[in-house]
C-alpha cells in the first residue's frame, strides 16, 4: 500500500496483464495513469479496482485540469494564466471543477497545486507551471485551487517542496540544486507551503531537489531524512509523496523505496523495479532497518 505505480491508459491486452500484476501480485496500493483519452483511463480505472480486494488510490498529474493528461477533457489555462486572476473565489470554483471532473473519472488524489514561486526567470521547468513571483500570491491562489478541490472530495498534493523556483536545471534530467539559505528559503520557497499547512490541507510532494546549505548530505530532499525535519518545521502532518521515483533526480545507490520511507514519505509515486523495490522494503523491516510502524 506504499507504492503508486505509473501506467499508460492505453486499453489493450498487455496493459490489462500488467493491471493484474501490479494489483493481484504485487498487491501496490494505487496508480497513476498517464496521457491518454478519458474514455480509456475509465475503464483501465474500473478493470483495476475490479481486480483490487483494498480499494486502490487513483491519482492524477492535473496541475491545469484533467486535460493535462485526457485529451478530450475541457480544457484550462496555465497556472500563469490565472496568477493574473485577483479574485480567489475565481479559483476556487476551478478547484471545485476540476474535482467533479475526477471524481467522475474515479480519481482520488490530484498532484496539485504546484506551489513553485516562479522567482528565477530561467528555470527550465516550473515557468508557466508557477501562479507566479510572489510567494504571497502562489500561496493564495494555490490554497483556493486546493480548498475548491479538497471541499469537493479531491486530495491535493502540494508540490515541489521544498521548492523548485529558483533552480536552473530540471529534476526530470538531473539533481538541481537550491542555494539559499534557509532565511531565504523561509521568505519565498517555503512560505507557501507553509501556508498551505496552515490552512490544514491534506498532501504535500517532495521533489527531487538538494537544497545545499540547508542540508549538508547533498542527496534529494525526497531521499534525506532532514526534509521530515523541515515538513514538522513548517508544520505539516498530512500524507507525504515521492515526486516520481524514475526521475533522474532521484538516482541513487541502493533501494530509492528504502531510502525515501526512512526520509518520511508515506506514499512512494513511480518506483522503478517495483517488484525488486517491494523485496527490498520487506527485508528491511525483517532486518529492523525500517520499524513496523513506520509501514
Amino acid at each position: 500500500q506504499l507504492f503508486i505505480l505509473t501506467v499508460s491508459p492505453t486499453d489493450n491486452d498487455a496493459t490489462r496483464k500488467l493491471l493484474s500484476q501490479y494489483v493481484e501480485d504485487l498487491g501496490i496500493g494505487g496508480l497513476l495513469f498517464s496521457e491518454g483519452t478519458s474514455q480509456e483511463t475509465a475503464r483501465l480505472i474500473n478493470y483495476s479496482q475490479s481486480l483490487a480486494q483494498v480499494p486502490l488510490m487513483i491519482t492524477i498529474d492535473g496541475e491545469w485540469g484533467v486535460s493535462m493528461r485526457m485529451s478530450d477533457a475541457p480544457k484550462f489555462p496555465r497556472n500563469m494564466v490565472l496568477g493574473a486572476i485577483n479574485d480567489d473565489r475565481l479559483l476556487y470554483d476551478y478547484g471545485k471543477e476540476v474535482a467533479r471532473e475526477c471524481r467522475l473519472m474515479g480519481i482520488h488524489v490530484n498532484f496539485a497545486p504546484v506551489l513553485d514561486v516562479n522567482d528565477n526567470p530561467l528555470n527550465p521547468v516550473i515557468g508557466t507551471r508557477s501562479f507566479g513571483e510572489s510567494p504571497e500570491r502562489v500561496a493564495s491562489m494555490g490554497i483556493a485551487y486546493a480548498r475548491g478541490m479538497e471541499d469537493n472530495g479531491v486530495l491535493t498534493t502540494a508540490k515541489h517542496f521544498p521548492g523548485h523556483g529558483s533552480t536552473s536545471t530540471d529534476s526530470h534530467k538531473t539533481l538541481p540544486q537550491i542555494s539559499k539559505s534557509l532565511r531565504e528559503m523561509n521568505m519565498c520557497e517555503l512560505l507557501p507551503f507553509r501556508h498551505y499547512a496552515e490552512a490544514g490541507l491534506s498532501g504535500i510532494m517532495v521533489g527531487h531537489l538538494a537544497a545545499v546549505k540547508v542540508d549538508a548530505s547533498g542527496l534529494p530532499a525526497s531521499l534525506s531524512p532532514s526534509t521530515n525535519a523541515l515538513l514538522k518545521q513548517i508544520g505539516f502532518n498530512g500524507l507525504v509523496f515521492t515526486d516520481a521515483l524514475e526521475m533522474s533526480g532521484a538516482k541513487s545507490s541502493g533501494s530509492l523505496a528504502v531510502k525515501a520511507l526512512r526520509a518520511g514519505n508515506d506514499v512512494l509515486l513511480s518506483v522503478p523495479n517495483a517488484e525488486k523495490e517491494i523485496d527490498y522494503v520487506l527485508n528491511a523491516v525483517a532486518e529492523n532497518k525500517l520499524s513496523q510502524a513506520l509501514i
